[in-house]
């Protein structure tokens, strides 16, 4: 009932709704109350399957995308298949590793049933992002998009590819619309402080970036699709 209340009210004001940490809500760890750290507990099954059927009655459909990243279970494999939840692809994480190109966030590997972000809210910005970028990394990035990566573009080359994906769905946060810098970062993971203060502003997203914006989803068809005209029940880029 909680879950019900909490991810309805989320969905008066989103027409879909992001699952952080979706592992959970297949296996979880379970630490003794009289604990004083987390270190002694043990993995306990979730009942994700009765979970999700319960949501999608209620809801009459899943309107989530799974935050699968990181290290995932078959169990959590199992679950979005069984419930067609799309995953995640993040473009900041797409040229690192021994094998970039094996990489599940590399633009060729990534599935139709997922959404695309260029980052997320604990990434920087892409212009911050690419600054910081390891000399190997960028290498990968330059031999992938075929000319030399710079920070002055690398918003809108990872933009570009974002819109290009086949995934349903392609996200760039507000800061990579803008294409700002550090100063717009939203969330460092593990500062306690100073997270969370960033701010869209009334006459911020100016008619030029805008514009900008609307050309890339004309080019990759993410302009918005009338419902009545729509057969596919695709997810699209607004």
């Amino acid at each position: 009932f909680w879950w019900k209340r909490r991810l309805g009210h989320t969905l008066l004001v989103a027409d879909m709704a992001r699952l952080d940490h979706f592992r959970g809500f297949c296996g979880y760890w379970e630490i003794p109350v009289d604990e004083e750290t987390a270190v002694n507990g043990r993995w306990r099954r979730a009942p994700a399957k009765a979970f999700f059927s319960s949501l999608r009655e209620h809801f009459n459909g899943l309107p989530f995308i799974a935050e699968n990243l990181g290290v995932i279970t078959d169990d959590v494999r199992e679950t979005m298949q069984e419930f067609s939840l799309p995953g995640m692809h993040v473009l900041q994480f797409a040229f690192g590793g021994d094998t970039p190109a094996e990489n599940p966030d590399i633009p060729h590997r990534h599935k139709g049933l997922s959404v695309v972000y260029t980052g997320t809210h604990d990434n920087a910005p892409t212009r911050a992002w690419f600054a910081g970028v390891p000399h190997q990394e960028r290498m990968a990035m330059n031999s992938y998009i075929g000319r030399e990566a710079h920070q002055e573009t690398a918003t809108a080359t990872l933009a570009r590819l974002a819109f290009a994906s086949v995934a349903e769905c392609a996200i760039l946060p507000a800061q990579d619309a803008l294409d700002l810098g550090a100063e717009a970062r939203m969330n460092t993971p593990g500062v306690a402080a100073g997270n969370w203060t960033w701010r869209l502003v009334p006459g911020q997203m100016t008619p030029d970036r805008l514009a900008w914006l609307t050309e890339y989803a004309r080019i990759y068809g993410r302009l918005p699709i009338d419902p009545a005209k729509d057969t596919k029940n695709d997810m699209v880029f607004e």
